[in-house]
């Protein structure tokens, strides 16, 4: 059975952290506090923490009088301000901007530090605790602090909340669904986060309040260690579902999805800076942003060859497609990485490949162009398209292959492609993913009743015009090569690239397989079967259990380890991680 909230458990019987729960806990911290002399209190938090439970909980047990609150919220810009200064990152593309490397001070007034300490400075004697509280709180009082707390929410919680109310941080308005996306991606996850990253060990506490009804509270000391913990041993990150235009039907009954779902188009599992990591310790479970394991355990989890590319950014993601029962995605392209740094300020070129784990009837993928395609024509009529409103014969441009079940399709950057509709794809590529050019998308309504952003410009300047049928039929359909082999078990490489950073392998399973990390991180999904065990060599008694459809990352300190089939049929996995070859660095020395 398709788990959809795995838990990762502390395992050292060594390490003696606490995690508290409820806003209560909170209080009696505040409590501690000696009222004799003025106390200032720090919470600090993510964009999308609701702040009001725990201030009105605080109020509820201190004579207001003596309190003082300050929120950052009243510090900040005019929306007005904030939009003029973000214009060139915003864009007026409905999709795509330009990545901000500015700092979390370009939100608020230039005086907003200088203020706040006035107005402290002017509190009467009367006035025994001072609380800052909001997103940047540290920042504009980072002096004579006698406790500090980070209130933290997922990705995935910011984005549930910005399909309800939640505008993007000092906003008061948003166009649409898409513009606070493009806004979150460009402007405030890249401040926000990192001012999260580099300022986190600096607080008291750490506050899971991605259910704000029941708060979790641990020690930053117990936090950092819990993190270093679990990067010991094999991770699943929290699945991540998302409906679509194009979205089947096969994942939601696979994961047991809300019949109100109408469908499920992705399933990411992992993409790092999406997915959360569901920790459990002594029976209590806190919920973590997976870059925060990132940031404080790269080393274990990556290896240092990998680090030393990519740094603490996880570079390749597993994701599920599904478009059985569905539609076709839209005829798209990955822009090249020359393109993609000067267009957008983004790092890390976005390489793809589909592997096929179901299908239904007669699917199709559809991969490079047709012998002898007018680029121009085809171009034409995509536009005109658009203009009209009537759908257009695309595989007289595009090239439609049969999909079958095991196939691997190569998707390196420039490579025209789609899948079509009743194929269950699972997505090996580069973390990247916002960076899809739809070139044609059959003239089509998202969800939200509005056409989707198509960008042929972008799209028409990034295609490798080359990448025909017999060019794909020779460089991105490869063939199943054999590499090793246990007994009845045997492990093929299923086609690499140069131009790929990841590899992918394949295991098909019928006892026990040993491997070894090798001191670079793996991940596995198992395609077929039911339930493999994953154990280590080093200690057998540290297993986990992966279920059909299920990703797990084996960090690179994991070591040896045996794949052992514990259930009914044969299994096959999928072995993905970085290219020994690779040697393309992400960052910037």
């Amino acid at each position: 059975m398709y788990n959809k909230r795995p838990l990762n458990p502390v395992r050292s019987t060594q390490l003696n952290a606490t995690i508290k729960y409820g806003y209560e806990e909170i209080v009696s911290l505040l409590n501690s506090l000696s009222l004799s002399n003025k106390q200032t209190v720090i919470l600090d938090g993510t964009h999308g923490v609701n702040f009001k439970p725990l201030i009105n909980e605080i109020l509820l047990h201190f004579n207001q009088e003596e309190i003082t609150l300050l929120s950052t919220y009243d510090f900040l810009k005019s929306e007005e301000e904030i939009r003029e200064f973000f214009d060139k990152n915003i864009t007026d593309n409905r999709a795509f901007g330009y990545v901000t490397e500015v700092e979390i001070d370009t939100y608020f007034e230039e005086d907003a530090r200088e203020t706040l300490q006035t107005f402290l400075g002017q509190q009467s004697d009367t006035k025994k605790m001072c609380i800052v509280w909001g997103p940047g709180a540290s920042y504009l009082h980072s002096k004579d602090i006698d406790i500090s707390l980070f209130l933290d929410v997922t990705r995935e919680s910011q984005e549930i909340k910005h399909k309800e109310s939640l505008m993007n941080f000092g906003f008061q308005t948003n166009i649409d669904a898409v513009e606070k996306f493009k806004i979150s991606y460009f402007v405030e996850w890249p401040i926000l986060e990192n001012y999260r990253k580099r300022n986190l060990s600096q607080f008291d506490y750490y506050v899971d309040l991605n259910d704000q009804n029941e708060p979790k509270l641990v020690t930053i000391t117990d936090f950092l260690a819990i993190i270093r913990d679990i990067s010991n041993f094999p991770l699943r990150v929290k699945p991540f579902f998302m409906p679509g235009v194009w979205g089947g039907q096969y994942l939601k009954k696979m994961a047991d999805l809300p019949n109100d779902m109408t469908n499920c188009a992705w399933n990411f599992e992992p993409i790092a800076p999406e997915n959360s990591i569901l920790v459990e310790n002594k029976g209590e479970t806190m919920e973590i942003p997976f870059l925060l394991v990132m940031a404080n355990a790269n080393n274990a989890i990556l290896g240092d060859r990998i680090v030393g590319l990519f740094g603490d950014y996880f570079p390749v993601r597993l994701n599920f497609l599904d478009t059985i029962e569905g539609d076709n995605l839209s005829c798209q392209v990955h822009p090249k990485e020359s393109f993609l740094r000067e267009a957008f300020n983004e790092k890390l070129e976005q390489q793809e490949s589909y592997y096929i784990v179901e299908t239904k009837g007669n699917p199709k993928v559809y991969l490079g162009f047709t012998e002898d395609v007018n680029i121009k024509e085809f171009k034409e009529t995509v536009e005109m398209s658009q203009k009209t409103g009537e759908a257009i014969p695309f595989t007289d441009y595009i090239q439609e292959w049969e999909s079958k079940k095991g196939n691997l399709y190569h998707i390196p950057s420039g490579t025209v492609h789609c899948a079509g509709k009743n194929n269950l794809v699972l997505e090996i590529s580069s973390t990247t993913w916002w960076f899809t050019f739809k070139i044609y998308d059959y003239v089509r309504k998202d969800l939200d009743g509005k056409p989707r952003p198509i960008n042929t410009d972008y799209g028409f300047a990034n295609v490798d015009s080359y990448k025909d049928k017999p060019w794909v039929e020779n460089n991105l359909l490869p063939k199943p090569k054999m590499i090793n082999k246990q007994g009845s078990n045997e492990e093929y490489d299923l086609g690499k690239r140069d131009d790929l950073l990841f590899f992918v392998n394949r295991i098909h399973l019928d006892t026990q397989w040993i491997d070894n990390t090798n001191g670079e991180f793996l991940l596995f999904n198992l395609v077929e079967g039911d339930k493999v065990r994953i154990i280590s060599l080093k200690d057998t008694s540290v297993f986990v259990d992966i279920n059909y459809g299920e990703s797990y990352i084996l960090p690179a300190v994991f070591g040896a380890f045996q794949l052992e089939n514990n259930g009914e049929v044969p299994c096959k996995l999928i072995k993905a991680g970085v290219s020994p070859n690779w040697d393309v660095k992400m960052t910037d020395d």
